[in-house]
């Protein structure tokens, strides 16, 4: 590493018209962050003492995307003059005047360059004037041609658009990735023009100028393509998120984790689990997911910003902003909503839906039912089909269950209502009132039989025909 003074400026005033969409193009997300928080982030790890990130396009939106990711940024507004070069300037001219170190231009649309690629950028640019990023490809269309003379100097950089056939033959693309001695730079600036077939200010004449000034220009070439991709249309997209997601998972596999199907596991960037989890197919974690050692998820199961507890089994569950325990179990088929809470050992199972509730540990909700604004405490089981009815159609109401409770099927307890420890419920009870601890709650109508009353009122069904034959057995 070097002792260099940098400053990093981020391009992010494009609008992104080939996205076809509202939203400007580096807020949309790629493992779960917006592209140009992906590029902040990676600025980061250089450490600089300024970030100017330029804006243009749904400025505030960008803006307000750049204030949460790194407070510290400088937010630069482009004006009407187009291009590269034209950001770039506006970029500058916000540095501090007695700034007098190296200037880090990156693209608000290359998610997958990393801290390495960048350092040895930086490392590379000691005693240069400018220093930028190439890579390869077979076909490089759109893209602007490092050229280079016959002993293999650099000459300068051609965009696409205003290449001769001969260059556009050049397999050696520029990545839009520079660093720059900001007194070369500032006095090249000035002189980048329109003069070219998209009538921008392209930062791409900029090494060429230096050069004319005497400045020294060197090439950093990644072999790794992926690292400097840019992306301007939702199918780019798309494949940079299948490729920085088999990233992600090959990261989690080195690191202990089993993932049974990585081509169907998709892994946010900020999700952390422990060595020993075993993630199966079909499984989605977002956000700031964990998972801890020796928890099974999946499959078909889908994460957000949900910690699941050391030894959890977690079976086709969609949940949000939920803790699952250690131990604990949930599914197949459950909906966690934010605020669950279930504890050590518990269990959420088959079809139960919770919202805001605490379930203690060890207790079970295990099938058929809704938990919401609850708290149950320990070692409680929640009979099947049991309801809590929270919502008075103006407020919500707490249901409080307490520990090693048993309640009946098809319950529904009218909030706000309280379940003692140790008491009981009878099946198809509605809890209208407290239950004191220990005590047996059973409300229901005594049953009335009607006798022949199918045979009398459904004549010639067939639950009519079954009743005449079992009562002509009887006879």
């Amino acid at each position: 590493m070097t002792d260099q003074r940098i400053a990093v400026v981020v391009l992010a005033a494009g609008q992104g018209t080939r996205m076809k969409s509202s939203t400007p193009k580096v807020l949309h997300r790629l493992a779960g962050l917006p592209l140009v928080a992906h590029v902040l982030r990676t600025a980061a790890s250089l450490e600089p003492e300024h970030v100017a990130v330029v804006v243009r396009h749904e400025r505030d939106r960008v803006a307000a995307e750049v204030a949460e990711r790194a407070p510290e940024a400088i937010v630069v507004d482009q004006d009407d003059v187009p291009g590269t070069g034209r950001a770039v300037e506006v970029a500058v001219q916000a540095l501090p005047a007695d700034f007098d170190g190296t200037v880090v231009v990156l693209s608000g649309d290359v998610p997958l360059l990393d801290a390495v690629s960048l350092r040895t950028l930086v490392n590379a640019h000691v005693g240069n004037a400018v220093t930028l990023v190439s890579a390869m490809a077979d076909d490089p269309t759109g893209l602007g041609r490092v050229v280079r003379d016959a002993s293999g100097a650099f000459v300068g950089i051609v965009e696409h658009k205003d290449a001769t056939d001969e260059q556009r033959t050049i397999t050696e693309y520029n990545a839009g990735i520079y660093a720059f001695d900001v007194t070369q730079l500032r006095a090249v600036l000035p002189s980048l023009t329109t003069a070219n077939a998209q009538g921008e200010k392209y930062i791409t004449d900029a090494p060429a100028l230096v050069i004319e000034r005497g400045g020294a220009v060197d090439v950093v070439t990644l072999t790794d393509p992926w690292l400097v991709a840019g992306i301007n249309d939702r199918a780019q997209l798309s494949d940079a998120a299948r490729e920085l997601n088999a990233r992600i998972v090959r990261r989690h596999q080195v690191a202990g984790v089993a993932v049974q199907d990585p081509a169907t596991t998709w892994i946010d960037l900020d999700v952390t689990i422990e060595a020993d989890a075993e993630i199966l197919p079909g499984t989605q974690l977002v956000g700031a997911t964990a998972v801890a050692a020796g928890a099974v998820v999946g499959p078909d199961t889908t994460l957000r910003d949900t910690e699941v507890g050391a030894g959890a089994v977690v079976n086709r569950v969609d949940a949000t902003l939920a803790v699952i325990g250690d131990g604990a179990s949930v599914g197949p088929f459950a909906y966690l909503r934010p605020g669950t809470i279930l504890g050590e050992r518990g269990k959420i199972g088959t079809f139960v839906e919770t919202k805001n509730a605490v379930i203690g540990r060890g207790s079970k909700v295990p099938h058929l039912s809704y938990i919401g604004d609850a708290e149950v405490g320990e070692e409680s089981n929640i009979g099947a089909n049991t309801i809590t009815a929270n919502y008075d159609g103006v407020h919500k109401h707490r249901t409080e269950v307490g520990s090693h409770v048993r309640t009946g099927s098809h319950n529904v307890f009218v909030a706000p209502v309280r379940i003692g420890d140790g008491a009981y419920t009878g099946a198809g009870t509605t809890v209208r009132k407290d239950v004191p601890a220990g005590s047996l709650a059973i409300s229901y109508a005594p049953q009335r039989n009607t006798d022949g009353w199918v045979e009398e009122h459904r004549p010639g069904s067939p639950a009519a025909e079954a009743a005449r034959r079992a009562h002509g057995e009887q006879i």
